[in-house]
């Protein structure tokens, strides 16, 4: 009897394993023509680049495809900025995979295999109402592997 209560007692897999992260190139965002939007997808401005290699061992004994997830969520502020640049500003990300042309939300994780995979990540900074200030600003988006 208890071979058979060991045998029904629910388990928690771990995945034992590594999932590292290797930044590549920072973006650049730049300004639309009204000054409220700030985004790296905006004419001259460039994604932030990283490679991820996920490797599981069991994710390879079991032979499973989906073992970490990975994801590019929003920040709620930028890393730095004049005064008054954070005020009513609303900030959004996506993301792409292995030079997919398909953005995926940055809070929506993405299953990924063992092995490396390329990801590009774009930020854009809204503000409503109003302009941008003049002066610097810089955005951290934390890429993360799950």
């Amino acid at each position: 009897m208890a071979v058979l209560a060991a045998f029904c007692a629910p388990a928690q897999a771990a995945i034992v394993g590594t999932c590292t992260i290797v930044v590549g190139s920072s973006g650049t965002m730049k300004a639309n023509p009204s000054i409220n939007i700030f985004g790296s997808k905006q004419a001259g401005g460039s994604s932030a680049t990283a490679t991820i290699t996920a490797s599981s061992l069991l994710c390879t004994i079991l032979n499973l495809l989906d073992c970490y997830s990975v994801s590019a969520p929003a920040p709620i502020a930028f890393t730095s900025a004049p005064s008054g640049g954070d005020t009513n500003v609303t900030f959004d990300t996506v993301f792409r995979l292995d030079g997919s042309g398909l953005d995926i939300p940055g809070s929506s994780p993405q299953r990924v295999t063992n092995g490396t995979h390329s990801i590009q990540v774009d930020l854009t900074a809204t503000k409503s109402p109003g302009v941008f200030p003049a002066g610097n600003y810089q955005g951290t988006v934390t890429v993360r592997c799950e």
